[in-house]
């Protein structure tokens, strides 16, 4: 933003657009003093203290005032965004080092011949058929400025002028017309249609004029040399400038319009302050050969610089691409460089990427704040111990109070105590969360300083730019997280959610919603799959938590009778009724109040576990080693490892397929019924649906029977004949493609 401001003149501006500036600034999170050191720049209009005074009036309205007014001025002063056909950004290095450049001497003719320069003109810009534009008649206006007077002459073709040249004499007068040589004369670079001289009677638009008369000559020569610009005519205009006719060579208008932004924004960022005005296809240039009070018209050059305009483009880029440089693998085997501390140990390193992923209802909120809570007391989280340090937990769904209750009751739901509380900021966004290409810069700016080891983003739903299942869109979309971590050096922690329908034979990295970008951007995938619970594992962990329950009361009020109960007692709450029942440590008045609470403590943990549910969290590493998969209870609000290892042997639903060979072993282990053949079939058609989909991250419509193969694990015959059940899709030369409907 601060660099758009320098694209923007305020004395070029009326009251009312210096105001928007000034509300667009406060919109966007900056300080008055930018606004005051930029309106600093009209002297003739600034006064000490208005901007603060009138900074205060600003206080929003329901249609403010944003940055992109201020981008759009700045386009209008020659600025141009990165993106917009190139790479550059306003922050990266600028290809010329000012300390460096040297100025260059201007050549002047060791000959005088006014018709050889013309025809040199010619010859270089025009084919023989091509109508030249031009103009000799000039007035003076009231600043004493020599000004065209008439749009000139357009009707003879280049090849028309060198002939008359030729013959001339040197009087290029006889050729074109007399002129006033107080004034010069002037030629259109560009080729017309013989009907005028207006932009859409230009025939190619093949070059642009960059000219800059506020730098000394011999400065503009050396940035014009040293940008290696694609010059076609170099030439003297005879006063302050130098002309530059730069190769375009633009397909259509609107090409031409880009092409010609960039090369300014270029030039400028390099220290020529470009004449805007210059721009159109049709404008004026001086013609060489003539002169303007005591100066020549002269061509300084011809062919400089680079071929074309692409080739310039690409070698700017490749210089300010702010890429690092090639490593020799040698030079740095016996001193290679720390690898970052762990951040989650086996999981993820400080300022890398994870995505935790699940369908709705997982706890995914809640397992964020717990990792939240875990960093800042430095505390296993899932079992996984975690460094401690400063953390950010950016909420972009839950309103104020109901995030900061969330974290009270996750502390004390885990019993953890609060000692390291300024570990963690919380900036919630519901209801002002933007798209995270705009987030991005503005969380940048609030972190910088602060130290953090990780951001937390929950979810991302919330900020997704673009697309989702576009995966050229998502990339950029990614790409934002890593900014992020580059600039503020910390790791970026975010969660997104199930894709609809069966995620049965999907790898744990491809059942996140829309592109596969989603599962390859990050540096470790964390996805949560829900569990089915049997009656019979239900009944077992209500008896436990009744023992838990039951135990704590007794140990609380009964504490000898409970110190008396065997190991094996205390695993079943039909055992502890038994010992209570038959024991002559408690009265028979205790033992008849006793009964009654007990049950309705049973009764009460039983209803508990009616609400638990059973996750299951698999991995997708990029720096470490698969860990085997990790079951977990979700108590609310919190998650607990199962320890007992009672969920490791439950199939995660629809995993029972007819291809899968474990099938039988799931089965009997879980205790699921056999699937009917119309099940099998409907599960094989989505799993094969699912497997395109996520394959088909391109949106090339066809992919190999080798490649859906491999992805579900089974023989390309298998997905053949499954082929069959899947009316949606096709196969043709060993190629899957998609139905039209």
């Amino acid at each position: 933003m601060r660099e758009m401001l320098e694209y923007i003149d305020p004395g070029d501006l009326d009251y009312s657009k210096w105001v928007e500036v000034g509300m667009a600034l406060k919109h966007e999170g900056f300080g008055v003093d930018v606004w005051d050191e930029w309106s600093k720049r009209d002297p003739g209009r600034y006064s000490p203290g208005g901007c603060e005074k009138k900074w205060e009036t600003f206080r929003g309205t329901s249609s403010p005032v944003t940055g992109a007014t201020i981008a759009q001025m700045a386009k209008e002063g020659g600025w141009v965004p990165a993106g917009e056909g190139h790479e550059l950004a306003w922050d990266d290095e600028i290809a010329l080092d000012p300390n460096w450049i040297e100025d260059r001497e201007i050549p002047e003719p060791v000959k005088w011949d006014p018709a050889r320069e013309a025809i040199r003109y010619l010859e270089t810009l025009f084919e023989a058929g091509e109508n030249v534009g031009y103009v000799m008649e000039s007035y003076t206006n009231d600043k004493g400025k020599h000004i065209p007077r008439n749009k000139g002459a357009w009707d003879r073709t280049a090849g028309q002028l060198i002939q008359a040249l030729e013959s001339c004499k040197g009087d290029i007068g006889s050729v074109f017309g007399d002129y006033d040589k107080q004034a010069g004369a002037w030629v259109r670079f560009n080729p017309l249609d013989g009907q005028g001289v207006r932009n859409e009677n230009v025939t190619e638009f093949r070059y642009a004029l960059v000219e800059s008369d506020e730098l000394a000559l011999e400065r503009q020569y050396a940035i014009i040399k040293d940008l290696e610009l694609p010059v076609a005519i170099l030439m003297y205009s005879g006063g302050k400038s130098l002309h530059a006719i730069v190769r375009i060579d633009a397909a259509d208008y609107a090409e031409y319009r880009k092409r010609v932004d960039y090369l300014y924004s270029i030039c400028q960022k390099n220290g020529m302050k470009i004449d805007t005005q210059n721009r159109n296809p049709s404008r004026l240039s001086r013609l060489p050969g003539c002169v303007r009070g005591d100066k020549k018209q002269y061509i300084v050059d011809t062919n400089i610089g680079k071929a074309n305009f692409v080739e310039w483009k690409d070698w700017i880029e490749s210089i300010n691409d702010d890429l690092p440089d090639i490593e020799e693998l040698e030079a740095t085997w016996d001193s290679l460089p720390e690898l970052a501390h762990p951040l989650i140990d086996g999981v993820l390193r400080q300022g890398h990427k994870m995505l935790v992923a699940g369908p709705s209802k997982a706890g995914k909120s809640f397992a964020l704040i717990e990792l939240v809570i875990a960093i800042a007391e430095g505390k296993k989280w899932m079992g996984w111990q975690c460094s401690q340090g400063r953390v950010m937990y950016v909420n972009l769904e839950l309103d104020r109070a109901s995030c900061l209750h969330r974290f009270r009751d996750v502390y004390e739901a885990h019993g953890i105590p609060a000692r390291n509380l300024s570990n963690i900021d919380i900036w919630n966004l519901r209801g002002k969360s933007v798209p995270m290409d705009k987030l991005a810069p503005k969380l940048i700016r609030r972190a910088q300083k602060k130290g953090y080891l990780a951001i937390v983003i929950d979810p991302i739903y919330k900020i997704i730019t673009g697309d989702e299942n576009s995966a050229d869109q998502m990339a950029k979309f990614c790409n934002q997280f890593d900014l992020v971590c580059t600039e503020l050096e910390c790791a970026v922690i975010y969660c997104h959610h199930h894709s609809k329908g069966s995620q049965a034979n999907k790898k744990s990295m491809d059942r996140s919603s829309g592109s596969g970008v989603f599962a390859r951007d990050p540096d470790a995938v964390l996805d949560m799959i829900e569990l089915e619970i049997t009656e019979e594992l239900q009944q077992q962990e209500g008896n436990k938590e009744s023992c838990r329950k039951v135990l704590a009361y007794l140990e609380e009020k009964y504490p000898l009778f409970a110190a008396e109960l065997s190991q094996d007692d205390r695993l079943s709450f039909a055992a502890i009724r038994r010992e209570i029942e038959g024991t002559d440590m408690l009265t028979g008045r205790q033992i008849k109040e006793l009964l009654p609470c007990i049950d309705r403590l049973s009764s009460e943990a039983e209803k508990e576990v009616e609400s638990y549910t059973a996750w299951r969290i698999e991995g997708t590493l990029r720096e470490f080693p698969k860990f085997p998969p990790v079951n977990c209870w979700f108590k609310y609000p919190v998650h607990t490892l199962d320890e007992s290892g009672a969920l490791q042997d439950i199939a995660p639903p629809d995993e029972g397929t007819p291809w899968n060979k474990t099938w039988k072993q799931n089965f009997r282990k879980s205790g699921k019924r056999a699937k009917s053949q119309e099940e099998r079939d409907q599960e094989a058609k989505d799993a094969m649906l699912n497997a395109f989909e996520s394959l088909d991250t391109e949106g090339n419509g066809e992919i190999h029977v080798s490649e859906i193969a491999e992805y579900m694990g089974v023989t390309e015959k298998t997905v053949r004949a499954k082929l069959k059940l899947c009316s949606e899709l096709y196969v043709a030369d060993g190629m899957i493609g998609k139905r039209n409907k």
